[in-house]
Order: C-alpha cells, then sequence, then structure tokens
C-alpha cells in the first residue's frame, strides 16, 4: 500500500483485523479520535515514537503488550508503545 493516506491503511488494517503499528504518531492519534467521534471501530492502533527505541526493545514492549492485552480489548483502542516497559 506504498502511496496511500493514513485513512486507507487504517482502513485497510480494519478490514482484515488486523492491530495497525506505526511511527506516524500525530496523524494516527488524530485519525483515531475523528473514527471514535464517527462511531466508526478499528481492530486497534499501536503507536511508537520513531528511533526511540533499539529493535529489540520494541520487540520486547510489542510483546509485552500482545501478551497482556487480547485482541478483542484492542477494538477501537490506541496504545502508545512507551507505557509498556
Amino acid at each position: 500500500m506504498f502511496n496511500r493516506d493514513d485513512r486507507d491503511h487504517l482502513v485497510a488494517a480494519s478490514a482484515s483485523g488486523r492491530v495497525l503499528y506505526t511511527f506516524n504518531l500525530a496523524d494516527y492519534c488524530i485519525l483515531h479520535q475523528v473514527w471514535i467521534s464517527q462511531q466508526r471501530f478499528h481492530a486497534g492502533i499501536i503507536v511508537a515514537p520513531q528511533q526511540r527505541y533499539t529493535v529489540g526493545e520494541e520487540l520486547r514492549r510489542l510483546m509485552r503488550l500482545i501478551g497482556t492485552v487480547p485482541a478483542e480489548e484492542m477494538r477501537s483502542r490506541i496504545e502508545f508503545l512507551s507505557s509498556w516497559f
């Protein structure tokens, strides 16, 4: 989905029931709020600041999140990777 806008990525992820993981905090936080205000649902969004963590730290935090929050609870939820240390 190269050269597609953020909304298209969220629509595609939601249609396939997948949580979207992104470094684009600003745009996806706004998009999440817009969807919630429109009573639209997505499978979840995980946001992380780019180049803040090593790949290993990113994976550890993602695995902690995935192991703690069931997919059903991620529905229409936004999670910040920084919260999962």
